[in-house]
């Protein structure tokens, strides 16, 4: 049985599209805090039940019957720590077989504030005496594409990443991975470090926008700070401003670049490209 949280969100549904493809949908358990938002899936034959990061009760019922489980980050920054610790202590309790873990490129060297959780995650999983799996994603070609509209619209792209390289690639092919991962039975203990064949560059993302669309579209390089409170000028929240802003000041020195090819390798395919995301989201 294959089990996956998180899974009404966006990489949850692509990942369980990769299952429904490759398995019978009785042997996939979708967990969720609101199960009524996977009704269609559930009308397909996928297994369904209640999964609460914040609330441990429902995590061990939950597990069941678990042989195989793909721990999805939570969305919650600042509050993953505690979250899943008690989901790795619930598998363990469960007799779940096998974890595989969405946490970030280069967990264990990143320079980005969001790895400090990923780390913490990744070695309590290390020590539960569970086989593993850490999947160590890039940056979604979604986090850039989701502005993309904005972005042409204004005319610029700002950012505090100067002329880095950025190694992305979509949630469908990190949904692709993870699936893949997750139905290997012969993966135990592994770590996968996931990223985009071909890196970008703002400046190069700027121009594929202008290309596109047909408008003038240049980056703009900001300061973290000046970076971060443009977003709030925005309306983005303080917190996840500053967020934001980390990582892209981060990215100047080289947090989201891989030119391993280890995504593509695992997936069996390329990458989807840059130009293609964009075209997705203004389309």
């Amino acid at each position: 049985m294959y089990a996956v949280t998180g899974a009404s969100g966006l990489l949850g549904r692509l990942v369980l599209s990769e299952l429904l493809n490759k398995t019978d949908p009785g042997n996939i358990i979708a967990l969720a805090r609101d199960p009524t938002k996977l009704s269609d899936l559930a009308a397909e034959g996928v297994i369904v039940r209640p999964f609460d990061y914040n609330d441990v009760s429902t995590l061990g019922a939950a597990l069941v019957g678990v042989d195989r489980l793909l721990l999805i980050s939570s969305s919650e920054i600042g509050r993953r720590v505690p979250q899943h610790r008690a989901v790795i202590e619930a598998a363990k309790a469960a007799n779940v077989d096998f974890i595989a873990y969405t946490s970030v490129l280069h967990a264990d060297t990143s320079p980005l504030g969001l790895a400090a959780e990923h780390r913490a995650t990744e070695t309590t999983i290390q020590e539960s005496g569970l086989s593993y799996a850490l999947l160590r994603n890039g940056w979604y070609l979604e986090n850039y594409t989701l502005s993309a509209g904005m972005e042409i619209v204004h005319g610029a792209v700002i950012g505090s990443t100067g002329e880095a390289r950025i190694s992305a690639a979509s949630r469908a092919d990190y949904a692709a991975a993870a699936a893949k991962v997750l139905l290997d039975e012969t993966i135990e203990k592994r770590i996968y470090e996931l990223a985009g064949d071909d890196s970008f560059t703002l400046s190069d993302y700027a121009a594929t926008l202008a290309e596109i669309s047909g408008k003038p579209v240049a980056y703009q390089y900001l300061p973290e700070d000046a970076f971060r409170g443009a977003l709030q000028g925005i309306g983005l929240p303080a917190e996840v401003a500053r967020m934001v802003a980390d990582s892209s000041a981060s990215a100047a020195n080289g947090a989201l670049f891989d030119d391993k090819h280890a995504l593509s390798s695992l997936i069996g395919r390329p990458t989807t490209k840059l130009s293609a995301a964009i075209s997705a989201a203004l389309a």
